[in-house]
């Protein structure tokens, strides 16, 4: 597996070991409409299953994932416009992880932070807490 980021994304090397100069991630995105894992570079995507509930079946999507997306040529997908996890809980625990938090301690002050967002609306708490549970399941699968 490739090298892991403070941010928590997975860095692939290339075939000889040596870093490309400007390195593609694999980014893990939860918006309204799509959750699951896309290239930093491109707009290679591999969407979540919708009934995949299971932890362990949840891990097993996320080395299939992984593997895909090292066999992926940018060139044949169109170039990504912006961040594809701009808005995203994950991409807010990515960045406290990367201020020096640990992960725990960045999803417990996410959490907090959206309970203070978005005090009557019960479905995004829910949500946030849900996209931190998921988080820390994969930062001790060692998949980010």
């Amino acid at each position: 597996m490739g090298r892991v980021n403070r941010a928590g994304v997975v860095l692939l090397m290339e075939k000889n070991g040596e870093e490309t100069k400007n390195p593609r991630t694999i980014v893990w995105v939860t918006e309204h409409g799509f959750q699951g894992w896309t290239c930093s570079e491109c707009d290679w995507n591999y969407p979540l299953p919708t009934l995949l509930n299971d932890p362990e079946a949840k891990t097993a999507y996320d080395r299939l994932a992984l593997g895909k997306f090292r066999e992926h040529a940018c060139e044949n997908y169109a170039a990504r416009l912006g961040r594809a996890d701009s808005q995203s809980f994950t991409a807010r625990i990515r960045k406290l992880v990367a201020q020096g938090f640990k992960p725990k301690d960045a999803v417990e002050l996410l959490v907090q932070e959206v309970e203070l967002e978005y005090r009557n609306q019960p479905k995004v708490l829910e949500q946030a807490r849900a996209e931190g549970e998921d988080f820390l399941r994969r930062v001790r699968a060692g998949l980010i």
